[in-house]
């Protein structure tokens, strides 16, 4: 059945009637149908209620930009024509370019008969939801709208969480130290706010990730906002530390205490005093190694090597790793007890190919640090360059987009840096013996003059996993160094 056929009201009748819904439903978004002609109008208002969808009229195209600016209308369903002479249209492309200054994302649809058709399908290409032409079906117009209602709905939400993303954002920048972090990210806010609440428990944290995801950023930002903030901060990766070395390395050692030992040697927990240790790669500690840090943890108290003499530190622990420490306990490899005591809370931070908001913003600023260290002007991602970081899986993480800017910089010969000169792989991941690996394995260990546990330790890896990595990429030293 047409809704025409339910026309009951007057001419001089209809603009007096109340054609909003019910008050119960007032607040939620509305049809506007903008029609002159009281019949036409009485029969859409009757179907949408009929529907249980909200609406309203409006005679004509002032009163419905009225209405519009009120902002409860969620779609309009407006005619063509609104003088009884009109029927080229003119009048509704007017109507409908004015909706769309006022407010661009509103819906329209639009009502039409055959003289119009034409003009309607033409405003559909600038911008027009769909046209139905005179008379409707009822389904397929009622279907129509509250599809776009629906829509309508979701960018409203979108819209407000957009609004409350950046209004959240802004409050933590100007409330807390962010150490220089560069997001855009969700996924790196919520990291990031997480992180600030934290920061001033002052219980151990563990924070999880893949190597080179910024998981030593994260541990600045607690470090900072802390009230430990003014005392040291104590880095240690402990995938760097030899076992024999270990020991000494975090807990001192007097004279003679072993081969070598000419002069005492302060522990890492005795220099972070009162302050925070960062120690990364926890999940490579050897098993006495994680005895001794457990008692740290759990009594605040440890010996240098070669002493009796019982010393107390009052530090924080900030633990990372890039490692499966439940699956290390299954296995033996890590203690339970000492899993309980450094994962007080986890903060999980995702690799960069899950955030993907983050890569260009990233490059950007890795690119501006470049600038700001040479002294000159920053250089710019073309687009094709913009296209490639954004298909690199990165598998590792910011520590290798870092590199690859730095690398492609150095080589590129114009002011932007284009795709070429990124040399990213098309490959979903990187063979492990590229090239580009090899050529960064090599340049670490020339810049840390053959040390591999240097070397290891800025590329984020453990002696033994790099001794792993030249051996598969062909890599040869000479001799080995004592370290």
């Amino acid at each position: 059945m047409r809704a025409e056929a339910l026309v009951s009201a007057s001419f001089a009748a209809w603009p007096d009637r109340r054609f909003a819904a019910r008050a119960g439903k007032a607040r939620m978004s509305r049809v506007l149908i903008v029609e002159d002609q009281p019949a036409v109008a009485e029969a859409l208002t009757v179907l949408f209620e009929v529907h249980d969808v909200p609406c309203e009229v409006a005679c004509g195209p002032v009163a419905a930009l009225e209405r519009i600016a009120g902002g409860t209308i969620g779609v309009v369903v407006q005619d063509m024509n609104f003088t009884p002479s009109a029927v080229s249209g003119e009048e509704g492309i007017e109507l409908f370019r004015s909706i769309r200054e006022a407010d661009p994302d509103m819906p329209v649809l639009l009502m039409t008969a055959w003289t119009s058709l034409e003009t309607a399908v033409r405003l559909v290409r600038e911008g027009a939801s769909d046209y139905f032409a005179k008379p409707w079906d009822d389904a397929k117009l009622v279907t129509s709208v509250r599809n776009l209602l629906r829509l309508r709905a979701l960018q409203r939400e979108n819209e407000k969480l957009k609004i409350a993303r950046a209004s959240s954002r802004a409050e933590i920048s100007s409330r807390y130290d962010l150490a220089g972090i560069v997001y855009a990210s969700d996924a790196m806010h919520r990291v990031v706010s997480l992180a600030v609440q934290v920061a001033a428990a002052d219980v151990p944290v563990l924070i999880t990730g893949e190597s080179g995801a910024g998981k030593e950023k994260i541990a600045e930002i607690i470090q900072v906002n802390s009230r430990r903030r003014a005392k040291p901060f104590v880095r240690v990766n402990a995938g760097a530390l030899p076992d024999e070395l270990m020991e000494s390395e975090l807990f001192g050692a007097e004279a003679g205490a072993y081969t070598g030992a000419s002069r005492l040697r302060i522990g890492r927990f005795e220099a972070a005093d009162g302050g925070t240790i960062f120690l990364d790669e926890i999940g490579t500690l050897s098993p006495a190694g994680q005895v001794r840090l457990l008692r740290v943890l759990q009594t605040g108290e440890y010996e240098r090597l070669g002493s009796s003499f019982t010393r107390r530190a009052d530090v924080r622990l900030l633990a990372a790793t890039n490692t499966d420490l439940r699956k290390a306990i299954a296995e033996g490899r890590f203690r339970e007890d000492l899993y309980f005591r450094v994962n007080v809370i986890e903060i999980a931070v995702p690799a960069l190919r899950g955030r993907p908001d983050d890569i260009l913003p990233l490059a950007r600023a890795a690119l501006d640090a470049m600038a700001a260290g040479s002294g000159g002007e920053p250089r710019r991602l073309a687009p094709d360059a913009e296209k490639a970081l954004l298909a690199h899986p990165w598998p590792g993480n910011v520590r290798e987009l870092f590199n690859r800017i730095q690398r492609a910089a150095l080589v590129a010969g114009g002011e932007a840096l284009t795709a070429s000169d990124l040399a990213l792989s098309r490959d979903p991941a990187p063979a492990p013996s590229s090239l580009d690996e090899r050529l960064t394995f090599e340049e670490t260990l020339k810049r840390h003059g053959g040390s591999v546990s240097r070397a290891a330790e800025e590329l984020g890896l453990s002696r033994q996993a790099f001794y792993r990595k030249m051996d598969r990429l062909g890599i040869v030293l000479e001799r080995r160094p004592r370290e």
